[in-house]
């Protein structure tokens, strides 16, 4: 129910044009258009066709007492009935085939642009508002493209034809009808305003109620271990207690709508009838054309209506669409360039940042690097220890190439990385970080997320090899065992052990170590060492540490603070030539290992 709220709030927009931009989506499926438009003019063509056969069925049916005339025309209302039961349902069909294809299609293109952009953009842009495109404004989207520009285009084509068809019938009416028709529309259109306000108030307060609850349910355990279940419990009355009430005042005015549509629509229908009546008595026309008349009047008046309604869902769907070509529009800042460098086959892993400057770009005034020079040799193992916000993160998002370096160099196997395509940059590298994502699937498909064309026997040798085995064939099902959203059903440590044959099965040059064990114990941190031990052997590894364990057996450790190199050796080189080291190391590394 929160998700319509969203919907019925998405912000209009007056530029319909916008729209136009769906027609891209629209050309493949032109022959499935072309149909459906052929039956909605079948259909049309029909139902104008009923208020000639009904003038028939009373002028030569009942007025003239003759039975074969009768014949006919029911004979000809019953085809025209068949031909717009046909028509509705081809119309029907095709319309809303091509709306779900066309919103699929779109859903796939802004998906694809999105996994396509660079880190700065999720910098400033709220993970909720894109997946709010995503979804909400693509499912306004569907109702539009399957449903309201149908029948907008149905109801203005009998608009038109009813109009035309008044004017054959007689001039007379038809010139009472215009007069009458804004009397009946305007009150409609006016106060179906403050019907759609209570509406989108109304989904606002079941939205609060699903907000709530959600919010309690995901903290169950601090509702818990608070003792707030009544307090919480208490607040949700008043949610529901405020929907409900808004609810009330909705069905309110959406009854005084019906009651005010009934009384309006037909006290009009009255007010032709009486004239026209009299012009029957009189025989100035027939009853037949008296009873067409009526027909195509309450077409043209519910077609006005109609469209009314449809206009307002346009205009939203031109604001969904003018957000949706936003995101589709935007450009990745980090992309491969014309004519992109290739890599070297052999994969060496030589690593060398020259002269690097960098600022994030929402933090413009804040160097994050300085001048940093740092040549990594294939195979070797590099320590890189400094404060927090000192600049290491830093350092593996630009190798990553997430982002572009303000000024300087940095080469991968000896190719300035700005020059190559990111991808086949990101493919010599592989990431175990603090925090491992594990995805809400089974462990195959989360270690083959490192290489998706990997067969069950290498996955099982990543797994193998990362101590991951074990804890997985005690899971109910195995390897196909759910893991849970985010990994819930594993351990801190078995989800480390897990990124890490996740890494191995990538079987990259590159190794990049996050504070891959900062956050387990000491017999996880154990374990999780003996796999990333494996995982090290032979690659160029960067390691980001906060333990001294992790540290002391790397090649060279790097100090950084404030976004500079401040000194480069061995742990006891460091002990004794730089003070900030030994700093670090008294406070934060673990004294176990220097004993």
């Amino acid at each position: 129910m929160a998700s319509n709220s969203r919907m019925i709030d998405r912000p209009k927009s007056k530029n319909i044009h916008v729209l136009v931009r769906l027609f891209a989506f629209l050309k493949p499926y032109k022959m499935r258009v072309v149909i459906a438009f052929f039956a909605l003019t079948t259909v049309v063509v029909a139902t104008l066709g009923l208020g000639q056969g009904l003038k028939h069925l009373i002028d030569g049916g009942f007025s003239s007492k003759n039975p074969e005339a009768l014949d006919t025309a029911l004979m000809m209302l019953i085809g025209l009935s068949v031909v717009m039961a046909a028509g509705t349902f081809l119309r029907f069909y095709m319309v809303s085939w091509i709306g779900e294809r066309v919103v699929a299609d779109i859903r796939q293109a802004v998906f694809s642009r999105i996994l396509s952009l660079h880190s700065a953009f999720f910098e400033v842009t709220k993970t909720g508002e894109i997946l709010s495109r995503l979804t909400t404004d693509t499912t306004l989207l569907q109702s539009v493209i399957g449903s309201s520009a149908s029948i907008a285009l149905r109801n203005l084509m009998n608009l038109v034809g009813g109009l035309v068809m008044l004017f054959i019938t007689n001039v007379k009416l038809t010139g009472l009808v215009l007069l009458v028709v804004p009397l009946v529309v305007v009150p409609i259109i006016v106060y179906g305003r403050r019907v759609r306000k209570l509406s989108k108030e109304s989904q606002d307060r079941v939205a609060d109620v699903g907000a709530f609850a959600e919010e309690s349910i995901n903290a169950i355990s601090t509702v818990q271990a608070f003792t707030h279940e009544k307090e919480d419990a208490r607040r949700f009355f008043g949610e529901v207690t405020g929907a409900f009430d808004a609810a009330v005042r909705r069905i309110q005015a959406r009854s005084v709508l019906t009651a005010t549509v009934i009384l309006l629509v037909f006290g009009a229908i009255g007010a032709v009838m009486w004239v026209g009546g009299r012009d029957v008595m009189e025989g100035a026309i027939t009853g037949g054309e008296l009873a067409a008349f009526l027909f195509y009047a309450t077409m043209v008046a519910f077609s006005v209506g109609v469209i009314s309604e449809v206009m307002g869902e346009l205009q939203r769907a031109a604001g969904a669409t003018e957000r949706l070509i936003e995101l589709l529009d935007t450009e990745s800042e980090i992309k491969a360039p014309e004519n992109p460098i290739a890599l070297p086959d052999n994969h060496n892993g030589r690593v060398k940042f020259d002269y690097v400057n960098f600022r994030y770009p929402s933090r413009p005034d804040l160097a994050a690097l300085s001048n940093v020079s740092l040549a990594i040799q294939p195979g070797e193992t590099v320590a890189l220890v400094g404060p927090s916000g000192a600049g290491k993160t830093t350092l593996m998002q630009l190798m990553l190439r997430f982002y572009d370096v303000e000024s300087g160099v940095i080469e991968i196997d000896e190719v300035d990385i700005s020059q190559a395509d990111p991808i086949e940059v990101r493919n010599r590298m592989a990431l175990v970080p603090q925090d491992p994502v594990i995805f809400s699937a089974n462990a195959w498909e989360n270690i083959r997320y490192g290489r998706p064309e990997a067969s069950d026997e290498d996955v099982r040798r990543a797994a193998d090899a990362a101590q991951v085995t074990e804890f997985i064939e005690k899971l109910p099902d195995g390897f196909d065992t759910f893991l849970g959203e985010k990994g819930t059903r594993l351990s801190g440590g078995q989800r480390q052990r897990l990124s890490i044959a996740r890494a191995l099965l990538r079987d990259p040059s590159i190794l990049l170590l996050d504070e891959a064990t900062s956050a387990l114990d000491a017999e996880n941190e154990r374990i999780v060492q003996e796999a990333l031990d494996r995982l090290m052997v032979g690659r160029t590894t960067l390691i980001i540490a906060h333990r001294l364990a992790t540290v002391v057996n790397a090649d060279r450790i790097c100090v950084i603070d404030q976004g500079r190199i401040k000194a480069v050796g061995s742990h006891q080189e460091l002990l004794q030539t730089s003070d900030l080291y030994a700093k670090l190391a008294k406070l934060q590394f673990s004294t176990d290992v220097t004993q």
